[in-house]
Parts: structure tokens; sequence; C-alpha cells
């Protein structure tokens, strides 16, 4: 694959100046951008993946859920349905997909919850349904059509956007300078002891707008396992099965090594869609399986990892976290 894109290099000026020019059509004007007159938060990156969008959605809805009537709009990747559709009790990761189930499992009946590929029909769909105080876009960086009154951008630490190339041979979908757009600019996944003087480093390499601020978070493991029914220290799982079907499973790989614990470890693509040979595979000589939140709401539905299956939570956690949480209040409340 690398020397796939590597071969592929000379495409990237075509597709550098294609997105850049989307871009600069939609700046000036010449594209349409549906703006709302409600707050609408999108959360987002340059990249393909793996910078803890779902996280940080979740950190929002904590924030944000005791104060207002909040809802999420995402795409619904990978889903089997079309269309606008709010989630309820007869969904599952099937009609949702992964993520939108994910907060709707977790948040229900606080949060309503909805998908939809068009993001102004899915916004305009929530005002009548729900009649939401602020619209949390999950993914949205590059849809354009939705002008969100506030960009949440995020970039993970090992892998800074300004390190990167476009696509086919990097990662970005769309050229650095898109980075101007955001109000708000979050590293992710930085260790827990990252010095001031390396955030400044960090800062330095991002060259952030004046008017943009830069935060850095980490992500805290829990403690426990959860299923359906029950709850385990993590510490007392030896050996495991671990499932992993995200874009960067390095971090958790790095913790639960660090950890000491042992485990057998089936790696498989983003978003990928369990079949019954999967499960059969996982299920060889396993007593407990350990899976990432987003892989459980597709694991659930198979009867045969019933009391086998577990997953294990992960929050965002903050450096500046009274200083994000004030910028984001400021932009809701309107000050």
């Amino acid at each position: 694959m690398k020397l796939l894109r590597l071969l592929l290099f000379p495409v990237v000026p075509i597709y550098y100046i294609i997105t850049w020019l989307r871009n600069r059509l939609y700046d000036m004007g010449w594209k349409a951008s549906t703006a709302f007159p409600f707050p609408v938060i999108c959360v987002g990156n340059l990249s393909t993946g793996g910078t803890g969008k779902t996280p940080m959605i979740e950190y929002l809805v904590r924030l944000l859920k005791d104060d207002y009537k909040l809802a999420t709009l995402s795409r619904g990747y990978g889903r089997a349905t079309k269309g606008f559709r709010l989630a309820g009790a007869q969904d599952t990761a099937a009609t949702m997909g992964d993520e939108p189930f994910q907060f709707y499992n977790k948040f229900k009946p606080e949060l309503a919850v909805a998908v939809d590929g068009d993001r102004v029909r899915g916004i305009n769909q929530l005002v009548l349904k729900v009649a939401p105080e602020v619209i949390l876009l999950d993914d949205a960086f590059q849809h354009r059509r939705v002008k969100a009154g506030f960009n949440i951008l995020l970039t993970t630490y090992h892998d800074l956007y300004v390190n990167d190339f476009v696509l086919p041979t990097g990662n970005l979908r769309e050229p650095v300078s898109g980075a101007k757009r955001a109000q708000i600019i979050v590293v992710t996944k930085c260790p827990e002891t990252l010095s001031e003087q390396e955030r400044t480093g960090v800062v330095n390499l991002l060259k952030p707008q004046k008017q943009q601020q830069v935060f850095f978070s980490f992500i805290t493991y829990a403690e426990h396992v959860y299923s359906e029914n029950a709850s385990l220290p993590l510490k007392t799982l030896r050996p495991f099965t671990l499932v992993t079907g995200i874009a960067n499973p390095k971090p958790l790989l790095a913790f639960l090594k660090q950890a000491g614990l042992s485990f057998r470890h089936h790696a498989f693509k983003d978003h990928h869609v369990f079949s019954e040979q999967d499960v059969a595979g996982i299920l060889e000589d396993s007593t407990c399986i350990v899976a990432t939140e987003k892989d459980y709401m597709r694991l659930m539905q198979f009867e045969q990892l019933k009391d086998k299956l577990f997953y294990l939570p992960i929050t965002v956690g903050f450096y500046e976290q009274t200083a994000f949480n004030n910028a984001i209040a400021r932009f809701v409340s309107g000050d």
C-alpha cells in the first residue's frame, strides 16, 4: 500500500488543485453555504480519520446536555439505510452507523441523534422534528454546504496535519490551508505528561491564525470493561481477545501493553462490517473479548458473543479544560 501511494504521487497536485479550488469557490460565495440562526458546532479534521472525533463529540454532549436541548447529526457511514433518519428504539448500528448508534445508546433520551448525508437537509429535519437549541455536526468539516457557526478541527499529536500530504499519497482530504476555517484547533491523543515547552513547539508548527485557539487533549481509558449487564476490572483480564475496527488502534495497544496485559489482537479496517466468519475467528480460544466501544456497537448483534463481549470506554481530557469549556460556552450563549 505504501508503494502504491508513492507511485500515485503525481496525482497529488491534481487532487490539491481540485480541493483548493472548491474551497475558494465557497470562500468567495460562488458556491452557496447555508447558515442557521442557532448554534451549530462542527467537529472534524483534515485527515481521513483516527483523530478522535467520536470522543470529542461525547465530551461536548456531556458539557452541554444539562443546559441545552441538544442534537447530533452525522453522515451515518456504513449504514444500510438512506436519507434522513432519527434514532429510535428500533435502530441498530446497521441502520444508523456505529458512531451515531453509540451516541444514541449512551445518551438517550437526553440527546437527539440523527443521520443524513445531506447535512443541510438533516439540520432542517431536526428543526422540524426535534427543535434542538444546539446541533453538533460529526465529521462535517469538508461539508461546506453548511456554514457552521463554530468549527473544531482535530489533529493527532503524533501525526499533525502540517506534516502530511493530500490524498492519494498522504491522508489529507484537503490542503493544509483549510485549517484557517476553524475557530479552535485541538491536538488530540497527546501524552498526559506533555510539557508547556512541548506544547509551544507544536503551536509553532501549526502556525494558527491570530483568531484561532489551540488546545491539547489526551485520552483516558476506563479501569473497567462493560457489557450490557456486567462490568469487570480491566486489570483482571488475563489473557483476553482484543478486537479493533478503528482507523488508528496504536494508542489503545500501547496503553494495554504498558498496563502489562496479555491479549490477542484481531485488527480490522475502520468501520468494518463483521461477518459470521469474522466472529467465528474471534471466538477461537476466547473466554473474554474486549472491543472498542464503536466496535461493540456492531458486534453486540451476534448472539454467540453474549456473556463474552465487553467494551473499554474512553474519555477526553484537556490540559486547558476550563479555557476550552469557556470558549464553547461563549459561542453557544452568544456572548
